[in-house]
């Protein structure tokens, strides 16, 4: 059995304050990008590594991979329009087996830790899939009008994030479904239950957020500063 990682790097970083996609802007003189790419070079669980960009970038991730020796960098594939097409993309790109773990992550989610990598990655070889997320613990509401405002019960509610682990063929039938009827999802999770697959919850944590906005990008600074 194989792990492959898929990371989808195909953002244009329209919501950060850049002309530069966010994942390449450096910190502390290292790329965003690395930070999250060594996450993965450094897992014992991750066997290859493979990365959907626009292709005028494939330059700078070849010269990220060299610079830091990211040798389970294996391809380096054009991204999609959407992120799903970006993760079919790489997929094709591969020889994988049924039961071969496939690992989608957000190239901007650079704060993820092995221990939670590790688990995504055995939730998926034991149970099929394993979707990374955290329970909601704030107060959450549905602004309907300025009037009234619906409560939802926060017991049962989680927060998506990546790493999503699933099984090769499982996540292969979920794309293929999605295709056929010209379904798009936000993330893998979201393929999985359009396919009427269950998909199982791992554990995450807060600092592995996803950086979108200017604001992340300076709380994700000044972590890295204090480290």
């Amino acid at each position: 059995m194989k792990t492959y990682a898929i990371i989808p790097s195909g953002g244009s970083g329209k919501r950060a304050v850049s002309d530069l996609p966010k994942q390449y802007l450096k910190f502390n003189d290292k790329e965003l990008l690395a930070y999250t790419l060594e996450v993965f070079q450094n897992c014992s669980g991750i066997d290859e590594i493979i990365i959907a960009a626009r292709q005028e970038y494939f330059d700078v991730i070849l010269s990220i991979k060299n610079k830091y020796g990211f040798s389970k960098i294996s391809k380096i594939v054009e991204g999609g329009i959407e992120r799903q097409d970006s993760v079919s993309n790489g997929l094709k790109s591969i020889a994988a087996e049924d039961d071969d773990v496939i690992v989608v992550h957000d190239a901007a989610r650079p704060l993820l830790t092995q221990q939670i990598l590790l688990d995504a990655i055995k939730c998926a070889v034991e149970h099929g899939s394993g979707v990374v997320a955290i329970k909601a613990r704030d107060t959450l509401i549905i602004n309907k009008n300025d009037d009234f405002n619906e409560y939802i019960n926060r017991e049962n509610v989680y927060y998506v994030q990546t790493p999503q682990a699933f099984k090769y063929k499982i996540l292969t039938n979920a794309l293929q479904k999605a295709e056929n009827e010209n379904f798009y999802g936000t993330d893998e999770s979201m393929l999985l239950t359009n396919a009427a697959y269950n998909f199982h919850i791992v554990e995450g944590n807060f600092e592995n957020f996803k950086i979108t906005t200017d604001s992340d990008l300076q709380l994700f600074k000044r972590i890295v500063d204090c480290r």
